[in-house]
């Protein structure tokens, strides 16, 4: 997925963050729904004497909006990752050096100079993953490595499909499956690309997050939607498959970063390092499905996650980050997302 080199390792122990740090008080963390193991939770709690607030948000752009307006209370927050290089540019995150950490060195090479953290001096890996297709396939025996399963639908899908409500998932999505390059500010192809949409909305049942149950329950039977989320569907229903789209998907990584006005800054810390630790990296995938950029943490997950479709891509596909666009491009996709949720 990450296409960038080793660096080398600080073998530092600064903060002193060890494994057997202690701490007391509290930690609130605002994350994304559904999506925190309770046992990693509470692992931590006793581990470190510390009272964790957890409160879910379902988009980076309500996470955004929320620690803008301030007042929030939150110290941790899990930005995907074109949202850390936004946090960072706009002062809204603490450079808490998380390569100055014991368990820094339990990263994985390719996770540590990434695009929108180079070396790693804000943020911690929490789940990385892919934005595809679920379908099932009891209602559809088709091909279901095509977004023309969302944009074009067969008829056995008409009236059966959900698409997350995550402007930049979907418009990227829209864009792959014509062909058209990314932060695209051709008025002409985002005309098509709005118009597009316009019209697929028409067979699509809704635009909801949450439905792993609603998967598994063939309440929807296909959709946009996340690989780990497609994973735990199809755990209650076999008949769920994850596709990945052929005219191309993206990548993305979740992050645990600390707020530049948190107030519990220690204990903010020392939850980056605690889920560096392979075990408890290992829980969060666990929970989720998801995988993570910690170094040995499969040795802790059912041996069925490392192999399982849905976190292990075919041999042709590249995994690739989509970097944040300019802003004269984010506001031309904006009134397009409008248009779309009117």
């Amino acid at each position: 997925m990450f296409r960038k080199t080793l660096v080398s390792l600080a073998a530092s122990l600064a903060f002193g963050y060890t494994a057997t740090a202690q701490a007391a008080g509290e930690l609130n963390i605002y994350n994304w729904g559904n999506y925190t193991n309770p046992a990693l939770i509470e692992k931590f709690e006793k581990a470190h004497d510390v009272t964790v607030t957890l409160s879910d948000y379902d988009s980076n752009d309500t996470m955004l909006a929320k620690i803008k307006a301030g007042g929030h209370g939150y110290d941790i927050v899990v930005p995907s990752d074109y949202m850390v290089s936004i946090m960072i540019g706009e002062g809204l995150l603490m450079e808490t050096k998380p390569n100055e950490m014991d368990n820094f060195s339990n990263m994985l090479p390719n996770f540590v100079d990434v695009y929108f953290d180079e070396g790693r001096n804000y943020s911690v890996p929490w789940q990385w993953g892919t934005t595809g297709v679920t379908v099932n396939t009891k209602t559809y025996s088709g091909d279901v490595d095509t977004w023309s399963v969302i944009f074009d639908p067969p008829e056995e899908l008409k009236g059966k499909i959900n698409v997350v409500p995550e402007m930049n998932d979907v418009i990227n999505a829209a864009l792959h499956y014509k062909g058209f390059p990314h932060c695209n500010s051709d008025k002409a192809q985002l005309k098509e690309i709005n118009d597009m949409l316009l019209s697929a909305k028409e067979h699509w049942l809704s635009m909801e997050y949450g439905n792993v149950e609603r998967f598994s329950n063939e309440d929807i039977h296909a959709g946009v939607n996340w690989n780990g989320a497609s994973m735990r569907s199809r755990l209650q229903n076999d008949a769920i498959r994850y596709g990945y789209p052929k005219e191309g998907i993206s990548t993305w990584a979740d992050n645990v970063v600390v707020l530049a006005d948190a107030k519990n800054t220690d204990n903010a810390k020392l939850f980056q390092n605690f889920i560096m630790d392979p075990e408890n990296a290992a829980m969060i995938s666990e929970f989720a499905k998801y995988a993570n950029g910690i170094s040995g943490s499969l040795a802790f997950l059912d041996p069925e996650f490392a192999n399982a479709p849905e976190v292990v891509p075919p041999a042709h596909y590249e995994t690739v980050f989509v970097p944040p666009c300019p802003q004269e491009v984010n506001e031309l996709y904006t009134r397009i997302w409008t248009n779309l949720l009117k």
